[in-house]
């Protein structure tokens, strides 16, 4: 049996929190409210993301207005920090080890399809991703079927199995899809939230980097020949 990697984008192989600040906080600036620091940021980031813009005093017609256009003052700003993004430590070789063996690699994200498979080319991996599962465009996103749900369908699709199928994420939204799907869960620290919402959601394992990941998996015994 083969190893499913599912990976998280935003926050998990992309290394783009400090472009989510940014963003952020071009955004609370633009309403002439005051900016934040990361700590500030990983305490309260949560998706959707007016649920961040709320817990930061936003009002509801502020938030209506970023909103607006299909969320074109977030995509906006947000893809043009992007851009300059790079992968977090340790993925590339992670991706470039599963495809050596044969493994597959899923995305499963809360971001668009396709400014998400543009950052795959630019970053060269591309052809290292099985699969795609993301909104299909910007106003369909947090409008249609949740991140959870998608993946389950997709496994039931293609017969994935469950013990063998390993969820990397950067928030406890990703703890909460293992444990509703019952998959191993593993965290993974510097992303979008601080590291103590991770542990309070309680995954089966935190890592600092993606070279972590390794050991994890030749524990369930895949990767054991790397």
């Amino acid at each position: 049996m083969k190893p499913i990697l599912v990976f998280d984008w935003n926050g998990t192989l992309l290394d783009d929190a400090h472009m989510l600040l940014q963003t952020t906080n071009a955004i609370l600036d633009r309403f002439g409210r005051t900016t934040i620091d990361m700590d500030t940021f990983r305490n309260h980031c949560d998706v959707p993301l007016s649920i961040l813009y709320r817990s930061l005093g936003m009002s509801e017609s502020e938030i209506a207005d970023v909103d607006r256009d299909a969320g074109a003052m977030f995509h906006d700003t947000y893809e043009q920090f992007a851009s300059k993004a790079d992968l977090r430590e340790g993925a590339r070789r992670i991706l470039e080890m599963a495809r050596e063996r044969d493994a597959s690699s899923i995305i499963v994200s809360n971001h668009v399809v396709e400014p998400l498979q543009s950052q795959l080319r630019r970053l060269g991996i591309n052809d290292y991703i099985n699969e795609v599962i993301a909104f299909e465009s910007r106003a369909a996103q947090f409008k249609s079927t949740s991140k959870g749900e998608r993946l389950r369908r997709y496994m039931q699709e293609n017969d994935l199995k469950p013990q063998a199928t390993f969820i990397i994420g950067d928030m406890p939204v990703e703890t909460n899809i293992a444990r509703d799907l019952g998959l191993i869960s593993v965290s993974i620290t510097g992303g979008f939230v601080s590291d103590s919402r991770l542990q309070a959601a309680e995954p089966d394992y935190i890592i600092r980097s993606h070279h972590e990941l390794l050991p994890i998996l030749q524990g369930h015994g895949f990767f054991r020949d790397a």
